[in-house]
């Protein structure tokens, strides 16, 4: 199955925030002060992938009802 550029992104956007969200913890857990604005890029990579989870939800629930 080919993917397309789109999904490719949502990839590298997932892997991107996983590993910002482990980078943060780790920091976090070490007691290394991180940038203000890491939590909130995590939250909008986050908030990305949940748009677009929840978008091929309701477009998989429209394909089966026609």
């Amino acid at each position: 199955m080919s993917r397309t550029t789109f999904d490719l992104m949502r990839v590298w956007a997932a892997l991107t925030g996983l590993a910002l969200a482990g980078g943060f913890f780790v920091c976090l857990y070490m007691g290394i002060k991180v940038a203000d604005q890491l939590p909130m890029l995590i939250a909008g990579i986050g908030g990305f992938e949940l748009v677009l989870y929840a978008q091929d939800l309701w477009l998989k629930r429209r394909r089966q009802n026609g």
